[in-house]
């Protein structure tokens, strides 16, 4: 069973930075595209950057110039930077990868991101 832990969340101010990790047990190299979602209260689970297994980058308009998704094949990560944070950056983050053979798609359990005014 593949599994996919988040790391890095928590408290912080706004304007402050934090970076959050995912590692999988999996092979890194068997995912085409891996990613970060984010679910805020009362919200629906939203897309906020992805990376696909040649290093192709997609970013949410709202995060664009702040965060920075990259994948560490070596080490079977994809972690994500987030600066300038925001207190609508607040959500519970989820890391996703999808399978290359037919697309299926794993996920974390999510991790706690708040940010203070």
């Amino acid at each position: 069973q593949v599994q996919l832990v988040e790391s890095g969340g928590g408290l912080v101010q706004a304007g402050g930075s934090l970076r959050l990790s995912c590692s999988t047990s999996a092979n890194i190299r068997s995912f085409s595209d891996m990613g970060w979602y984010r679910q805020a209260p009362g919200g629906q689970r939203e897309l906020v950057a992805a990376i696909t297994s040649s290093g192709d980058t997609n970013y949410a308009e709202s995060v664009k110039g702040r965060f920075i998704i990259s994948r560490g094949n070596a080490k079977n990560m994809v972690s994500m930077e987030m600066h300038s944070l925001k207190p609508e950056d607040t959500a519970i983050y989820y890391c996703n990868a999808k399978r290359i053979w037919d697309g299926g798609q794993y996920w974390g359990q999510g991790t706690q991101v708040t940010v203070s005014s």
